[in-house]
């Protein structure tokens, strides 16, 4: 079968002359080419499959869930993939406009920002329970990260009449560049300072 060369995504993005970074996310972010982000939950069968799916596709079947922490999945977004899928390309959209970049490549970028590199875990030794500072997977840095990124989203968004979109579009930038402002990347902060001192 002939190499398609140009599939851009929304038929408007390049993937291909965009670079991942971080060393420890190459294998975990995929930057697969597709005009639309939908693989119809083809990854949900097969274990450690999700690292092959599009980045965008899993930023918006993170997105799919509702509202504040007490009513996250609360089955308000659930099949509402192509609302969400919208609601991406019109950020996207405002992304490029307002940075003049590719906005997948600011995508990335926010993952890498908000992946931690961290984290806590129990042992239960002898009755006590001590807090160990473990190094995270990288499957589990991103999708940690695209939760931080989608509920950062979700927080701001909640009984706030701007639309969902230049949110999306602000957090993004904001966690791209790294801001100790954004959401997401603060609660990697926090994640990590917790980590470090249970070392």
């Amino acid at each position: 079968m002939a190499q398609t060369k140009n599939l851009l995504l929304f038929r408007k993005w390049d993937l291909s002359d965009i670079e991942v970074k971080d060393p420890g996310l190459k294998t975990a972010i995929s930057l697969r080419k597709q005009i639309l982000p939908y693989t119809f939950g083809r990854s949900a069968l097969k274990r450690f499959n999700k690292a092959d799916v599009n980045i965008v596709e899993r930023l918006i079947n993170k997105t799919m869930h509702f509202g504040k922490k007490y009513a996250k999945n609360t089955g308000r977004m659930t099949g509402k993939k192509t609302k969400v899928l919208n609601t991406v390309r019109t950020a996207f959209t405002i992304i490029e406009l307002k940075t003049g970049k590719n906005p997948v490549e600011v995508l990335v970028r926010a993952v890498e920002n908000s992946a931690p590199n961290e984290d806590t875990t129990r042992i239960v030794y002898g009755g006590t329970v001590y807090h160990v500072s473990v190094d995270v997977a990288p499957i589990r840095r991103v999708d940690l990260a695209l939760r931080f990124i989608a509920d950062a989203i979700k927080e701001s968004t909640f009984s706030n009449p701007k639309p969902i979109e230049e949110h999306m579009a602000e957090q993004l930038i904001l966690a791209a560049e790294n801001d100790p402002n954004a959401p997401s990347v603060k609660k990697k902060n926090e994640l990590e300072r917790i980590a470090q001192a249970s070392r």
